[in-house]
């Protein structure tokens, strides 16, 4: 049993940062209650504080029903709540109903007790339950970017506890009746759905072993009609990158809530005497308008140590343009050319190594192929770093084909639940990196490789869903969570070793992103779907969680393989330029003019991805249904860039004019278009088109906007917008 000490007295904590507050309600006799998280409540006094709440329902005190200032961060059935229960687990079915009570409060790291009031800050909560033997302990924090995360770790005290789920959960407001998450397939991720906050649970759960392509992401409450500038918004981000959980919540007393946490296949976690399970981080994040949702993560993100530089390079992946078909003269030439047109960095992506001249054997064998690379890949490093490029390579370190020396030495090492293997997605199995030997192999392989070439840059893919993910020599126990805690690992060490190594997160396209996976890697995949059409909906969505910078955004070829569409380089570049900056385009198939006209827009990025990279993303109001606009303004308001393209062809004969968000409304800018090259527009350019002369008001600029030329489908426009005072 617990030697906790005494309870403490009862604290209000009101914590404000960045026009958000945060007001959470600690005790001795349950959890911690978020009373209001949300806008700025300005300062608060002890009594003001306490009378506060989400939800008031007046005939509670009737009904026995629990008012929503009683709704602990982790959902108690034994407080009346008839809910998602935050804690699911027992000893054999016993100690499964669990009453905690406080016994520790602190705030930035010194106990308080009564109001207390003050900037973003760290509050660590203890409680215990002395009759089903369990503590926890709880983090709730404050950051500078107003985005609130909240953590657990849960200690068992007694015999064996069997734990099933630990979800974390904030409260929203009664006026927050529409929820907007995402859903998807391959090359098709992040597909918008909105519709009505009903009562109920909506929940979103993914067993893939990775976020999934399906994924959330981010799941919202909002006020109706809410658009990325205007209306109330709630969202919530499971930071996991396996087996993970959504929810938002409507109970019938009026009370909704959103949370998270991972999710748990059945006896997969067991905690033994003093063991502990610590909670991925729930991220939430407030704002009015989604944009402003967006910007508390962004500014998260870029606050980090770690962050990238503003500079990103410019990086060439060669998938697209060879597959597997490696010829080390033709991918020299290739090294060539994106010299030429200002390419920073050269990715050699599949087909490298082992047996792996196509997608069904090889992988495991992290070993060069002397077949296709009999002087090993140093002539091609040697071709590219002589043009001052960095070199990256493609790794696909989770997976084994049953075609490799490693799955015919060790098929005990592959992901089983059942005397048989699970089904093959794309020709391969799962590696179980919780196999310590398991683990050693590949990360002695992928250090040998990125040690003797010097590698800066590493595409980490992972290409299929986990299925029946069991341990084979343990009867095919559960081993989801050992397997994501083993990746976490393996790319922590790999940064420690090569702190300069830069990774990109792919998961068959955009299959892990999440927070978890972004504490560890540099960018994410997008999507491989490089249609420009498509990514102009990919990156707006993707935008909610990431900033620019942190996106794989590439010039697809002038056909897309995905789609078989059609596009010309303007819309392919000019989408591709609100990312991190690349081409995925056989340039040994580009004409010179095409060459010359890349060029000039790799120069383009060269030159604003400064702001690019740092700006304030903002997206919206959209001229027309089929006119899209979007944009990065510079913090100070010194400078914006847009961009609005035309998804269809319009209804209207005369072309509207696009609103510019985002500028400090008393001064004045120089507005221009970003043109590349001399070929026909193919519309009738505006008056401010080629007048270099006339200045704006900001205030003009957001409540009147700029005349936009008649576009065709499927091309854009940039407006490049700089302040002369």
């Amino acid at each position: 049993m617990s030697n906790a000490p005494e309870s403490v007295p009862a604290a209000t904590i009101h914590l404000r940062a960045a026009g958000c507050s945060l007001l959470v309600l600690a005790d001795d006799d349950r959890l911690p209650r978020i009373r209001h998280w949300g806008a700025d409540l300005g300062e608060q006094s002890s009594a003001g504080a306490a009378g506060i709440d989400i939800v008031s329902d007046p005939h509670s005190h009737l009904s026995g029903e629990l008012p929503a200032s009683e709704v602990s961060v982790v959902t108690d059935p034994t407080t009346g709540w008839f809910g998602r229960a935050g804690l699911k687990g027992s000893r054999l079915g016993r100690s499964w109903s669990t009453s905690f009570r406080t016994t520790k409060v602190e705030l930035n790291g010194r106990p308080v007790a009564g109001f207390t009031e003050g900037g973003p800050g760290t509050l660590r909560i203890a409680a215990v339950d002395d009759e089903a033997a369990l503590t926890l302990h709880l983090v709730i924090e404050l950051l500078d970017s107003g985005l609130v995360r909240l953590r657990a770790t849960l200690t068992n005290d007694g015999a064996d506890f069997d734990l099933d789920e630990l979800s974390l959960n904030v409260p929203v407001p009664s006026q927050a009746t529409e929820i907007l998450d995402f859903a998807g397939r391959w090359g098709m991720e992040r597909q918008a759905q909105r519709h009505d906050f009903t009562v109920g649970t909506h929940l979103r759960e993914s067993r893939r072993g990775r976020t999934g392509l399906d994924a959330a992401t981010v799941v919202h409450a909002m006020e109706p009609a809410t658009t990325f500038s205007a209306g109330e918004a709630w969202g919530v981000h499971v930071a996991w990158s396996g087996n993970h959980r959504h929810f938002a919540e409507h109970d019938s007393t009026g009370v909704r809530l959103l949370g998270g946490g991972e999710l748990l296949l059945p006896g997969e976690l067991q905690l033994a005497t003093g063991e502990s399970y610590t909670t991925p981080w729930l991220y939430a994040s407030y704002g009015v308008g989604l944009d402003a949702v967006a910007h508390r993560f962004h500014n998260y993100l870029r606050d980090r140590p770690q962050h990238v530089s503003t500079d990103r390079l410019v990086t060439l992946n060669v998938w697209e343009a060879v597959y597997f078909d490696h010829d080390p003269e033709r991918l020299i030439a290739l090294a060539d050319r994106a010299a030429e047109v200002g390419i920073e960095r050269f990715v050699l992506d599949d087909g490298w190594f082992g047996a792996r001249r196509n997608s069904g054997a090889g992988l495991g064998d992290w070993t060069v192929s002397a077949d296709v690379w009999p002087d090993g890949l140093h002539p091609l490093v040697n071709a590219v770093r002589s043009h001052g490029m960095q070199f990256g390579l493609w790794f696909e370190p989770e997976m084994v084909n049953l075609d490799s020396d490693l799955a015919r030495a060790h098929p005990d090492w592959i992901m089983a639940a059942r005397s048989v293997l699970p089904r093959e997605q794309r020709s391969q199995h799962v590696l179980n990196l919780s196999i310590p030997e398991c683990f050693t192999a590949v990360h002695d392989q992928l250090v040998a490789m990125i040690a003797e070439y010097e590698i800066d840059y590493l595409k980490w893919d992972h290409n299929r869903d986990h299925l029946e993910a069991g341990l084979q020599s343990a009867g095919g126990a559960p081993t989801e969570h050992a397997q994501t805690l083993a990746v976490y690992q393996l790319l922590d060490d790999l940064k420690e070793r090569f702190p300069a190594l830069e990774i990109e997160s792919c998961a068959a396209g955009g299959g892990r992103i999440d927070l978890g996976i972004l504490e560890r890697t540099d960018r994410v995949w997008v999507s491989d779907c490089i249609d420009p059409l498509e990514r102009q909906r990919l990156m707006r969505w993707t935008g909610q969680l990431l900033p620019p910078e942190l996106m794989g955004s590439h010039i697809g070829s002038p056909r897309s393989h995905t789609t078989h569409r059609t596009h010309d380089l303007s819309f392919r570049a000019a989408t591709a330029l609100f990312g991190h900056y690349g081409v995925e385009w056989d340039l040994g198939a580009a004409t010179e003019d095409d060459l010359r006209e890349l060029a000039d827009w790799i120069a383009i990025y060269k030159k604003h991805r400064g702001l690019i990279n740092r700006g304030n993303v903002l997206r919206g109001p959209d001229p027309a249904d089929n006119l899209w606009l979007h944009g990065v303004v510079a913090g100070d308001r010194s400078e914006a860039l847009y961009g609005v393209a035309a998804m269809s062809w319009g209804a209207a004969s005369t072309p509207p004019r696009a609103r510019l968000r985002g500028l400090d409304a008393v001064r004045r800018y120089q507005v221009a278009p970003i043109v590349v090259g001399d070929a026909d527009r193919g519309f009738t350019p505006p008056r401010w088109w080629d007048d270099r002369t006339a200045v704006v008001s900001g205030a003009a600029l957001e409540s009147v906007g700029v005349q936009l030329p008649n576009l065709h489908p499927e091309h854009s426009i940039l407006i490049h917008v700089i302040a002369v005072d």
